[in-house]
């Protein structure tokens, strides 16, 4: 047999999620958090990065950017290109370096969920938080609108990123609860609101809104006073997981929102300047 014909008959990596977000050296948040956090599930992963940073902007230094474009785009391609899809079962995004990204995954998406259907689509529609505002380029909201909320299965914003998507204030339950069904439409089955109506949460609590076509159930989880990047990529990588796993969207929300309970215990028991995920196998002494 000729090397030529023994590189064909080999099979590719198998691929069950194509998970699309940051990279950074050094911390956890995009896909530092993610991939381990869905490898965690059992699921293999194929981390696509939208920029690569040394840290997250918070720290005095930073280096690195998007990248650029036609990278982006060709990183997609190979995959298709490599025969790494043929057993993929879902895609989840993350931060988003330009609108151009933003198009040209939806594109992509569009492409993978023709040739295969049954492929699952979770969008964290990453854009800031009530803290910060928004911390992405403010394109990105209308490309999210415009490129990848249809193709959406799930999504994961948190309030904040919710009334962007909206357009409007949601200043109370009900108000976020009609902004989530507003999105209900297509392919898109459930929104589950992470930090949801901060005004209703109970001393030491916080508010998960997950909203069907069907239902709408509030969860309550213990609030953890430390904020380290990376919790909503850990919850929406965490969602997908128990999904993928079985679980409704309920049941995987609910065990999504106890593993970021324990990685910030974890991560405030050792003191550390970075999220400590619960599958760590040590950490920073405290």
């Amino acid at each position: 047999m000729s090397p030529a014909a023994g590189a064909d008959a080999l099979r590719p990596l198998p691929v069950d999620v194509v998970s699309v977000q940051s990279q950074v050296v050094y911390g956890r948040v995009g896909n530092n958090v993610a991939v381990p956090t869905l490898q965690a599930f059992g699921l293999g992963v194929a981390a696509v990065p939208t920029v690569v940073l040394g840290n997250t902007p918070h720290y005095p230094t930073m280096h690195g950017g998007a990248v650029p474009i036609d990278w982006f785009a060709g990183y997609l391609q190979d995959l298709s290109a490599r025969g790494a899809l043929e057993r993929l079962r879902a895609v989840v995004t993350g931060y988003l370096g330009s609108a151009e990204q933003a198009a040209a995954l939806g594109r992509w998406i569009a492409g993978v969920l023709q040739a295969h259907p049954g492929v699952q689509v979770v969008v964290d529609p990453v854009i800031g938080d009530h803290d910060h505002g928004i911390y992405v380029k403010p394109e990105l909201v209308d490309a999210y609108r415009e490129h990848l909320l249809p193709l959406a299965d799930g999504l994961t914003p948190n309030g904040f990123e919710l009334e962007q998507l909206a357009g409007r204030p949601l200043p109370d339950a009900a108000s976020v609860v009609a902004a989530a069904r507003a999105l209900l439409v297509g392919r898109t089955r459930w929104v589950v609101v992470t930090s949801a109506h901060p005004g209703a949460w109970a001393a030491g609590t916080m508010q998960v809104a997950v909203v069907t076509r069907d239902a709408v159930q509030v969860l309550t989880h213990a609030r953890i006073d430390i904020a380290p990047k990376g919790t909503g990529d850990l919850f929406s990588a965490a969602v997908l997981g128990g999904v993928l796993g079985g679980a409704s969207v309920v049941e995987a929300a609910a065990a999504a929102g106890e593993r970021v309970v324990a990685a910030l215990r974890r991560t405030q028991a050792a003191r550390s300047a970075e999220l400590l995920l619960p599958s760590d196998a040590a950490g920073p002494q405290a």
